[in-house]
């Protein structure tokens, strides 16, 4: 109710418009009677309002609020709120779709739109329900993801009355799920999904005084999906089949019946069921051309041709049927002639008895207890049998193609999970309504208390999910309706139970209804009629005539008509239709009965998560964007969505996240609560501080929760708060401009009075005014020197003493800080003493350890050649051992000689011969030891002098010398040896000797320790020459350049054998990496090495071997293709380079313009490779198309939130408070963020990785160019698909984003590449939502500017403009007219959208390489050692 405030805006009732709005002209009081408001038109009017308890008229919702996308985000929430913001949307915006909580509310535009393309439902695929406008592709696309993500079955629920469009949003839904879930196989299950409605509807759909194509029929369509979620197949189940329509329609029949006169060439009047309902012809509609695409959908489904032929036979024989003339032959009796030419047809078409069909159309079979009875029928009865069978005929014909659809449909394989399609009539009330209406009213009430219960169940799990107490909502339940219809003595117990009594009529089952159900508040007697019974549904009241009731509900076929139809044959197996005749059925089934079916459907909705589509009718006729209000709000009313608006009111209806509130009303903060980093707190404190009652606000965990009214209030607030702003603004550039306006005409005015003043004057007045003003200036000249000098030298004393004091202040501070440096320099000079004695005895300590280790080892080594010196004087001491004791032998046998006296001087002879060869034998041994100790050393210094004539030449003469000086010391040894040996022969023998002998092995001894020293001293020197020859070959390599010394000799050519041809693919095509750094350096390797394999092969005329080579490359280059980046770019460059370079040294004149003379001579001479050249050129192509694809697919997810989401320019808000509650159960909450910076930086990552492998310029170019276009198109997308997009300050952000774009491209030096040619559409849409749109001149110059945007876009953009504050307005429908005629003339194309897949044409230019192939090297790491250069 509204506030008593002068200036509220409140809704009244109108009988025209229904609601109409109002403003308050005077504060209302407790206990006034009247309201005084004032019309929108200006007229005044007394509002009465009753004292004792005021019911006040609704408020209105602020301006700012109005077109929103979520009803329930509107601030105040009741009926003329949202019949008004349906109306804005409609007829102002031009939109036809409205969130209502979780209903989708469908306006019928009777008007083609351009919004359901294949690019529409790519732009929805994987969105986030919220996220984009309200779309039938929105709703498809969240049961969708739902299913994918919580392996649930889902159901979209589509109800409206009929024309409100329920089967065409059907069919979108389904056409959706078709595109968006290939199923990929040879079947095209989805194909055959979407076939199935035209037969559905060709068959069971009806022209209404409503609707031209109305359904009347319920159908259920699940579609099933395999585990990847693509669907496999589809089955079909449909309810409450109107079909009385055969022989009874208000306007005209069912399409199927016309579209078969029209084939067979007939005229519909000449059938008695096509011509009832009058004139039947529909402007654009052409019969026969339909009839056409139903036999084609029908083959499409794989029905074939003779199904097609039994079909059609059966519905023309139910036309000739209705021709059947039944005439009377006397009292109680009819007949039907056996000439009957229609007669003959019927039963020529179905092959039925005429004999029998003739007899029980007027006939009648009663079995009594002891006899049978034929009994004739009046005329009434028959005619009412012979169209009980042409429905039942129909029906089961229906029966039999749906059956027949289903098997078509039906794919091998398990099915994971379904979405169910329900296209079912809504609430339906006519001035007349009978049994059909009831039928349809009851199961749109078990419909709405399914509804309900899921409303408030979703209500409840969110209050559950931001830990919000749960109070109890008073909402409206209509089981009491449905208790009265289906419950024990209901209505539909005793329609049923009359049916049973032969003589029951309509008369007397609603005189029980009246006995009976009297007490029911929900059922009421009609004053005026007898024949009637109203009914309170949860829609309204609805009149129901009781008139064929009973008749309707028996649908009575007799038993020998069911025999006679039973015993037709029919040739084709596959048209099983009059199985559906079963033996069973003496009179058919009550209607009644049938709602079984009904609920197992509601048993299967309520298995499943269901999603809600209200179709609403605008108007009666049919008119594109006209709006009736009071047609709209009886379909509101109806359909549940004012119901969901009801429970939403009682609650918390707006819902706003902390980020989102704080960002809108930041201005009511103060500064101290702005300066709380808690976010969340500061929304706390600042509600606390704003609205005193808690209750009309809760704090979820990631949501605030406010009451109706409360945004608006906040709203209100708000604007104040920027309106007394923008006063104070106002007040001081007034205050500026006035003052500045003042100052200027003050100095015009002493202007002004000088000159006025000046002609008032004399001569002798001016003359002594100039005198004084002389007098004046030098005396005031004379008292300012005095005074300047009297300041001047006060300051020059006050400035000597400051400047000394200030010298002596500098003085001290030197002083000190000389002082400090003096002692900083003794303390560290300590320091630095301390440290170096630290640190030189460590190094002392290694040293003498390092020493003592090399002392050590030293000694080791000379302990070992100590131990075989000893081991030598050893062998030395035992062989002088052994001649002692010969000697001695030889002593003891010559004092044996003596004593004898015989042979004394023979034996002595003897003695002194042994002797002497003794003497000589041992002689003989010392020489050969000595021998062999040089030889021992000779062989050591031979080694020595072979590696060290082996390390540099101008070291020779050294070692030479050394080895000469080694050489002299073996002579002088052998000669001191041979000396030695030449004393011990010539001494005597005795002591002497052995005194000699000994000395000669320590003079030995000695020798050679001499000798091993000197032998260490020079190799010393060996070793110190070895050091310094190593030091002298490391410098000369410094010192040389790093090319290598090619030869010139080299033709530029590899080499390699047949076998290796796969070892060398794999290695530098299938396992190269591009990361390495060859790669890097030449990022071109592999393209140049294949060319100098390929020229060889060219070289030896080996066509086999050349073609084997090429296609092993072409076949690799595609096995490369991943879905890796740097992969690709990596080898889109070689094959670009590659396919350069075999036009560079083709031999062609026109790519040999830039070659050197060597490259001349280096073409290829036998073969022409132009085929391969167009493979290669081709797969190039391919090559950059999955390049841009893994581009597209790394950039696409940020640029929605990078160009339009993000807020670039800070301090601009463009968030329009909404409050819409997103209910997308798929939402990622670490989701991440993505920005402008987010585009820019993954624009250098591709635009880096392709200057690293050495792209053309020009590839670069075409690249960004791609990827421009991609950003301009999906971000103008979105923004034709997001009215809240649509606003002057987002027109602000996006044209500072494309200004980022745009230094991009200057700072990597892409300007000429035509990238920012492709975001003109972009920057033109933004610069429209920030122009002016309210004169005509506005309009021409949008017409002028808006030159790459078509007519449909530019009016796309002027309906969806939103403005984000009170201070902004809206495009009147008038200048959008206006803009319309001015783009009337314009030619171009009339989608909606661009197409983001566009992929320009890439062009690959010839570019001439100047790499010469001859000092190409190929690097040991690419493992390709079996390849010779040549």
């Amino acid at each position: 109710q509204a506030k008593s405030e002068t200036g509220e805006r409140v809704w009244i009732p109108d009988a025209e418009n229904v609601w109409k709005s109002a403003e308050i002209k005077k504060d209302f009081h407790p206990g006034d009677n009247v309201l005084e408001l004032l019309l929108e038109d200006g007229t005044e009017l007394l509002h009465p309002v009753d004292p004792s308890s005021p019911q006040l008229p609704p408020l209105r919702n602020p301006d700012i609020l109005v077109g929103e996308n979520d009803l329930t985000a509107l601030s105040y929430l009741h009926e003329p709120a949202v019949l008004h913001n349906l109306k804005v949307r409609f007829v102002e915006s031009r939109i036809i779709y409205t969130y209502c909580g979780i209903i989708l509310v469908a306006v019928n535009p009777y008007k083609q739109l351009p919004i359901y393309g294949d690019a529409i439902i790519h732009a929805y695929s994987g969105q986030n329900m919220g996220d984009m406008d309200p779309h039938i592709f929105a709703v498809a696309e969240e049961a969708y993801k739902q299913m994918a993500r919580n392996h649930k079955n889902q159901s979209i629920i589509v109800s409206g009355e009929s024309g409100a469009g329920k089967t065409v949003s059907a069919r979108f839904a389904m056409r959706y799920f078709a595109v968006v879930s290939k199923s990929g196989s040879k079947t095209r299950v989805e194909d055959k999904v979407l076939a199935s409605n035209p037969i559905t509807e060709a068959i069971g759909n009806a022209k209404t005084t409503r609707n031209d194509n109305s359904s009347r029929f319920g159908k259920y369509t699940e579609i099933g999906f395999d585990r990847r979620y693509r669907i496999i197949g589809a089955n079909m189940r449909t309810y409450l089949l109107e079909k009385s329509r055969v022989v009874f329609q208000v306007v005209c029949g069912l399409t199927i019946f016309f579209r078969v006169t029209s084939f067979i060439c007939d005229p519909f009047d000449k059938f008695q069921y096509t011509s009832i309902g009058g004139n039947i012809s529909i402007e654009g509609v052409d019969d026969r051309k339909d009839m056409e695409e139903t036999r084609q959908t029908f083959s499409l489904l794989g029905l074939k041709e003779d199904f097609q032929s039994d079909v059609f036979k059966v519905l023309a024989a139910i036309l000739h049927l209705g021709n059947v003339e039944i005439r009377n032959s006397g009292d109680e009796k009819s007949l039907v002639s056996p000439s009957d030419p229609h007669l003959a047809v019927f039963c020529e078409l179905l092959d039925v008895s005429a004999e029998g069909l003739v007899r029980w159309l007027c006939h009648r079979r009663i079995v009594l207890v002891a006899e049978t009875v034929v009994k004739p029928l009046p005329r009434k009865r028959a005619v009412n049998a012979r169209d009980a069978l042409a429905k039942q005929i129909y029906a089961h014909l229906f029966d039999c193609i749906i059956n027949s659809i289903n098997m078509a449909l039906k794919v091998p394989g398990k099915q994971h999970a379904f979405i169910g399609v329900l296209d079912i009539y809504g609430f339906e009330t006519f001035e007349i309504n009978s049994f059909e209406q009831f039928c349809i009213n009851y199961a749109n009430e078990k419909l709405q208390q399914q509804f309900n219960l899921h409303v408030f169940k979703l209500e409840q799990e969110e209050y559950m999910k931001e830990d919000i107490p749960w109070t109890l909502i008073d909402f409206y339940d209509n089981q009491p309706v449905i208790d009265l219809i289906e419950a024990k003595m209901g209505i539909l117990d005793l329609l049923d139970e009359e049916c049973l009594f032969p003589q029951g009529t309509d008369q007397s089952w609603l005189q029980k209804l009246y006995n009976y159900l009297h007490t029911s508040p929900l059922f009421e007697k009609p004053r005026l009629s007898n024949e009637a019974f109203v009914i309170q549904h949860f829609a309204d009241k609805v009149v129901y005539q009781c008139r064929g009731f009973l008749e309707k509900n028996r649908d009575a076929l007799y038993e020998e008509l069911v025999d006679i139809m039973r015993d037709s044959k029919v040739p084709d197996p596959d048209f099983d239709f009059f199985f559906f005749f079963t033996r069973a059925a003496q009179i058919s089934e009550t209607v009644i009965l049938g709602f079984l079916s009904l609920s197992l459907l509601m048993e299967t909705l309520n298995a499943t998560t269901p999603h809600y589509v209200r179709c609403i009718k605008p108007n009666d006729e049919k008119l594109p964007f006209e709006y009736d209000s009071r047609r709209v709000v009886q379909q509101l009313r109806a359909c549940g969505v004012l119901e969901t608006i009801h429970i939403s009111a009682q609650s918390y209806p707006s819902r706003w996240t902390y980020i989102e509130f704080y960002s809108r009303y930041s201005v009511l903060m103060t500064h101290q609560e702005t300066g709380v980093s808690d976010k969340k707190q500061t929304c706390k404190n600042v509600l606390q501080r704003l609205i005193q009652d808690s209750n009309q606000y809760k704090f979820g965990r990631t949501k605030i929760f406010f009451r109706a009214g409360q945004v608006a209030y906040l709203e209100k607030l708000r604007l104040d708060r920027l309106r007394g702003a923008c006063i104070t603004i106002q007040k001081h550039v007034r205050g500026w401009s006035q003052r500045r306006k003042y100052l200027q005409m003050r100095e015009a005015a002493i202007i002004l009075q000088q000159y006025i003043r000046g002609k008032r004057m004399s001569p002798a007045m001016l003359k002594q005014g100039w005198a004084a003003v002389v007098i004046q200036r030098r005396w005031k000249g004379y008292r300012m020197r005095q005074i300047y000098q009297l300041v001047r030298l006060a300051s020059v004393t006050i400035q000597a003493f400051t400047r000394g004091w200030m010298a002596r202040k500098q003085y001290k501070k030197m002083q000190e800080e000389h002082k400090a440096l003096v002692l900083q320099k003794y303390a560290r000079a300590w320091l630095a003493r301390r440290r170096f004695q630290t640190m030189r005895r460590l190094v002392l300590n290694v040293q003498l350890s390092y020493r003592v280790q090399q002392l050590r080892k030293k000694i080791d080594e000379q302990n070992k050649e100590n131990r075989g010196l000893m081991e030598r004087l050893t062998s030395l001491a035992n062989s002088h051992s052994q001649t002692v004791d010969r000697l001695h032998s030889l002593e003891t046998q010559l004092e044996k000689s003596t004593n004898q006296n015989a042979s004394l001087e023979a034996r002595e002879k003897k003695v002194k011969e042994d002797t002497s060869l003794v003497s000589f034998n041992d002689k003989q041994y010392g020489i050969v030891q000595v021998r062999v100790l040089y030889l021992i050393l000779e062989n050591h210094q031979k080694e020595q002098k072979e590696s060290f004539e082996t390390q540099v030449e101008g070291m020779k003469l050294k070692v030479e010398h050394l080895q000469n000086e080694n050489s002299n010391e073996n002579y002088k040894l052998f000669f001191f040896f041979f000396f030695l040996l030449l004393q011990y022969h010539y001494c005597p023998p005795g002591g002497c000797r052995k005194t000699i002998f000994i000395q000669c092995l320590l003079q030995i001894s000695l020798f050679l320790q001499d000798f091993e020293e000197q032998l260490d001293k020079k190799d010393r020197l060996i070793k110190k020459l070895q050091s310094q020859i190593k030091s002298l070959e490391t410098s000369q390599r410094a010192k040389q350049t790093p090319l290598p010394n090619i030869p010139k000799d080299y033709l530029g050519m590899l080499e390699y054998k047949r076998d290796d041809e796969s070892k060398l693919i794999q290695n530098i095509i299938l396992d190269l990496k591009p990361k390495g750094v060859v790669v890097n350096m030449i990022p071109g390797l592999p393209s140049y090495i294949l060319l100098m394999c390929i020229r060889h092969a060219d070289y030896l005329n080996d066509e086999t071997k050349l073609k084997s080579l090429m296609n092993a490359t072409i076949s690799a280059i595609k096995k490369t293709h991943h879905k890796d980046l740097e992969l690709l770019s990596f080898w889109l460059s070689n094959t670009y380079l590659l396919l350069n370079c075999l036009k560079q040294y083709s031999g062609e004149e026109e790519f040999m313009k830039q070659n050197t003379p060597r490259q001349m001579k280096n073409c290829l001479q036998n073969f022409d490779l132009s085929e391969h050249r167009q493979i290669i050129s081709d797969l190039a192509i391919h090559i950059y198309h999955q390049f841009i694809s893994v581009m597209e697919k790394a950039l696409s997810p940020a640029i929605v939130p990078g160009m339009l989401e993000h807020e670039s320019l800070q301090g601009i808000s463009s968030m329009k408070p909404t409050g819409f509650r997103k209910r997308s159960n798929s939402i990622y909450e670490d989701s991440e963020t993505y920005t402008i910076s987010s585009i820019l930086q993954q624009l250098s990552i591709f635009h880096s990785i392709m200057m690293q492998h050495g792209m053309e310029p020009d590839l670069i170019q075409q690249a960004i160019k791609q990827m421009f276009y991609l950003v301009g198109a999906t971000t103008l997308n979105n923004m034709m698909l997001r009215k809240d997009m649509c606003s002057c300050r987002k027109g602000m952000q996006i044209r500072c984003n494309i200004s980022y774009l745009e230094e991009w491209l200057k700072e990597k030096e892409l300007q000429n590449s035509n990238s920012m040619d492709t975001l003109r559409p972009l920057s033109q849409a933004a610069w429209l939502l920030q122009v002016n749109k309210s004169t005509e001149d506005d309009a021409k110059e949008i017409t002028e500017k808006c030159t790459e945007l078509n007519p449909v876009q530019i009016v796309k953009i002027l309906n969806s403009y939103t403005p984000i504050d009170d201070f902004e307005k809206r495009v009147s429908s008038s200048f959008v007219r206006k803009v319309q005629s001015l783009l009337h003339d314009r030619e171009g194309s009339t989608q909606l959208m661009l197409d983001a897949d566009y992929r320009f044409q890439v062009t690959f230019p010839f570019r001439s390489s100047s790499q010469a192939l001859e000092l190409l090297q190929v690097p040991n790491s690419l493992h390709l050692g079996f390849l010779t250069r040549i």
